[in-house]
């Protein structure tokens, strides 16, 4: 019974971390006001909720970008789609050393709130994260 239990809260508290989808209609004001004040060109924008921000992913000059707010419309994170070759020296290599046979699908460069700047390699089904430096930091699963 016990082990029931526990599967049953990894369940619920797994469920949450992961984004969810929602419409427009259902961000608050605030938060679909100070991102259409950042990018009035913004395409295709389509909204999630993610560990209770919001995310927002959407296109501008033909370039996938996604940008986290909280709920009173302050970024917390940006994320812009960049060329694999973009990518800080080592990346590659380190793909190449520890995940032999696998290439980078697609990449991007992370600002968070305080300017700190990472970048993510993607490859199969993982996000590989990286410092400025191209130095090795985590791996998530995508």
């Amino acid at each position: 019974m016990k082990k029931i239990v526990l599967m049953l809260v990894a369940v619920m508290i797994t469920s949450f971390t992961f984004a969810q989808k929602i419409k427009e209609n259902a961000v608050p004001s605030v938060v679909k006001n100070a991102f259409q004040k950042q990018y009035p060109s913004a395409k295709e924008v389509k909204w999630e909720m993610e560990n209770g921000n919001y995310e927002v992913n959407f296109d501008l000059n033909e370039v996938d970008h996604s940008v986290l707010m909280d709920v009173n419309g302050k970024v917390l994170e940006t994320e812009v789609e960049i060329k694999i070759t973009e990518l800080p020296a080592g990346v590659l290599e380190y793909v190449k050393n520890n995940y032999s046979g696998q290439k980078v699908k697609e990449a991007a460069k992370i600002t968070d709130a305080k300017g700190i700047i990472t970048y993510e390699a993607e490859i199969k089904g993982k996000d590989l994260i990286f410092d400025s430096n191209g130095k090795f930091i985590k791996e998530s699963k995508d």
